[in-house]
Order: C-alpha cells, then sequence, then structure tokens
C-alpha cells in the first residue's frame, strides 16, 4: 500500500525558506536575478528545486528587506532603485563605511587588523566577480573589527541594498587597482590607531565607489 508523502515539519519548512532565501540573495549577487525581473513562484519554486511554500516565504521576508517588490503593470519583481535613490544610498554608506573605519582603529584587536591586513594581501591582482567577493570580505571584518552592534545592522541594510545595483563597479577599467589601494589606506590607518585618517580614508573610498557605479550607469545601454 502506498503512503502519500509526508508533509514537511515546521523545522523543515523553515530550514526550505532559508536555503531559498539564500540562493535569491546569491542570485542578487551573481546577476542570476536582476533589478525589474518579473519573479513567478511557481518558476522560482521550480528554478530552486522546491515546493512553493518555502519559496512565497522567502518572498515575503525579501520584500520586508526591499529587495522584492510590486511594481505596476509588472507584479512581483526585483526591485529597481531610481538614480535619486542610488546618490541616498551612497551618502548613507559613506557616512557608516567612515564611522566603522573610525570605530576599527580605536576597538579592532591585534588579530581583527591582520585579518584585514590578509584579506587585502589577498585581493592583489583579481578582478570582476573574484574582487567583489573579496571586496565584501573586506568590508565585513571592517564592520565586524568596530564592535558596535547598532552600526553593524546598519550596514548590514546596506548591504542588502547594494545587491540591487547591478554588476561590480569593480569590472570597471582600473577600478579593481584603485579600491585595493583605498583599501590598505584604510587598513593602515586602522594599523596605527589613527581614527581619523581611517575615517577620511573610507569616506573617500565610499566617494570613489559612488563614482563608479555613475560612470557604470552612464555607460550602460539605454
Amino acid at each position: 500500500m502506498r503512503h502519500a508523502a509526508a508533509s514537511p515539519t515546521p523545522t523543515q519548512a523553515g530550514s526550505l525558506a532559508e536555503r531559498a532565501y539564500d540562493l535569491f540573495r546569491d542570485g542578487l549577487r551573481t546577476g542570476a536575478f536582476r533589478p525589474g525581473q518579473r519573479l513567478l513562484e511557481t518558476e522560482l519554486a521550480e528554478q530552486l528545486g522546491m515546493s512553493r511554500t518555502p519559496v512565497r516565504e522567502a518572498i515575503r521576508r525579501l520584500q520586508s528587506e526591499g529587495l522584492v517588490a510590486h511594481l505596476p503593470a509588472r507584479g512581483l519583481c526585483v526591485a529597481i532603485y531610481d538614480a535619486a535613490e542610488v546618490d541616498e544610498l551612497y551618502v548613507m554608506r559613506e557616512a557608516l563605511e567612515g564611522t566603522a573605519a573610525r570605530l576599527a582603529a580605536q576597538h579592532a584587536g591585534a588579530a581583527e587588523i591582520a585579518l584585514l591586513q590578509g584579506i587585502l594581501a589577498q585581493e592583489q591582482g583579481l578582478v570582476g566577480m573574484a574582487a567583489a567577493e573579496q571586496n565584501r570580505r573586506f568590508h565585513r571584518a571592517l564592520h565586524q573589527a568596530a564592535h558596535n552592534r547598532y552600526l553593524l545592522r546598519s550596514l548590514s541594510a546596506i548591504s542588502d541594498a547594494l545587491l540591487l545595483l547591478g554588476p561590480t563597479t569593480l569590472e570597471l577599467p582600473g577600478r579593481a587597482a584603485a579600491a585595493l589601494e583605498e583599501h590598505g589606506r584604510i587598513v593602515a590607518a586602522v594599523a596605527r590607531r589613527d581614527s581619523a585618517a581611517a575615517e577620511q580614508a573610507a569616506r573617500a573610498h565610499i566617494a570613489a565607489a559612488h563614482a563608479a557605479r555613475l560612470a557604470l550607469a552612464a555607460a550602460a545601454p539605454a
């Protein structure tokens, strides 16, 4: 006698929803999901290899974080930022990254400084997606070294928003090398406990990233 497949337990359903959420964020990071792309539960479930229930839960979470939105005449889509929202994002990012660098210079332990130096060394020669992943590692380490849980939460929200901006600016000619130099100035200031210089270097780094983002947008086909 055949028995119907058992429904997933709450724990299993939660685990699948978490996996769907992580897979979607990975897709944003790699470009598999792009701003404005329409999202259908059935297609997503098939693409992710799971039922619609965990996909629906993941979508609700993504909506609450502003990564997915209902767009007029399109329905559920990956969210899109307009030029004003991108500018606002980078203004806030510059302030928060500057604060993180200043606090890291004051509070980072020797192991945390060594980690930043190690990540910096590994950035040498990387371009494109490899450089982008190492860049994320660098900023996560800097944020952790600040030792401020509220700042960390705010920076996490900024990092989520950055997923919606499309291709990495590190693909622009010369940008990866310039970012490496900028990271180097941040790490040097943190290592010598110069909080003012660390903040200035981090702010200059994000301002340069903003300029690169605008250049990338200007070069994109209409």
